[in-house]
């Protein structure tokens, strides 16, 4: 094969397979087998072996992993990473909500304007990764760490087949996104049910697995792992929108994973039913939550907070 057609093969197939992984990983909704997939892979990785000058770093044969990480580098975060403040109760939450309209300044006894609207999303129970694109292609990734800074897990976290190494519509050139990346439930007994068959110890549970697992040396074994990620927040200093949940319908087009959980909510009391069905329903979810994250919508109000 010459080099103009092999150079256009990989490109055909790195297109392909790219397509093929949103597909199956963001929309659930696989148009190839998996024997087909495999193919079309095996064919790229062979073709980028005879012709490395036409790898590239965002090809899908990365997601394969093989790469040995010996020392993580630790990152400043542009933006700190914080925590989440715990309620547990439906009189927290209403004092949350009296807090708020008395902070924007609503009167609560108005038939008019009364109520916040609130995005109410699911906690996964995981651990939060900050990842930044630039030009559509994702050039880094960072853990929380202690919220001042975390580590650079960029490769690991290229073999999660969820998370683009491109973007596609037009995304801004250049911002950050914020997510859980977590081990299906599924995935987290069967890696458990081979290692007591050899008899290793048993992982403890899906969420220390996840975080252990994104700090292997070894990428490959990162990439055998099966890990996901539901993006949650998109930050930036081009982001056009005054909502919340405007910028997280923005970041589904650009190929990132966000979770059909959420849900905007109009008031406390909508806020208390959506707590209330999840509470019943998380044990129906195929990975794990521990509890709700409730954020003010409008992104003024939310400064107004501050």
């Amino acid at each position: 094969m010459q080099k103009e057609e092999a150079k256009l093969r990989i490109e055909t197939l790195s297109k392909e397979l790219e397509q093929h992984n949103y597909n199956y990983y963001t929309l659930s909704n696989p148009t190839i087998s998996d024997y087909d997939f495999d193919m079309m892979l095996e064919e790229l990785m062979k073709l980028e072996k005879e012709f490395p000058e036409f790898l590239s770093s965002h090809s899908p044969s990365q997601r394969v992993g093989g790469q040995i990480t010996k020392e993580f580098t630790a990152v400043k975060h542009k933006y700190p990473m914080l925590s989440l403040s715990n309620s547990y109760n439906r009189e927290e939450m209403a004092d949350f909500d009296a807090r708020v309209k008395k902070g924007l300044n609503i009167d609560s006894n108005s038939l008019f304007g009364a109520d916040v609207e609130y995005v109410c999303e699911l906690k996964f129970d995981g651990l939060s990764i900050s990842l930044i694109y630039e030009n559509g292609e994702l050039k880094q990734a960072v853990t929380r760490g202690d919220g001042v800074q975390g580590d650079d897990v960029t490769t690991n976290v290229k073999t999660i087949k969820s998370i683009p190494l491109k973007l596609r519509g037009d995304f801004p050139a250049l911002f950050e996104v914020r997510g859980e990346i977590f081990m299906p439930r599924k995935v987290f007994d069967e890696i458990n049910a081979e290692r007591e068959e050899i008899g290793e110890a048993l992982m403890a549970n899906p969420r220390n697995a996840a975080s252990g697992t994104l700090k292997m040396q070894d990428s490959a074994v990162v990439a055998k792992r099966k890990l996901d990620c539901y993006m949650y927040y998109v930050l930036g200093e081009n982001l056009h929108f005054e909502t919340h949940s405007q910028n997280l319908d923005k970041a589904k087009s650009w190929g990132l994973k966000i979770s059909e959980k959420s849900k905007v909510c109009n008031g406390i009391d909508e806020v208390f039913d959506f707590i209330n069905h999840w509470d019943k329903e998380r044990y129906n979810l195929p990975y794990d939550i521990d509890g709700i994250v409730i954020k003010v919508n409008n992104y003024k109000y939310q400064e107004q907070l501050e």
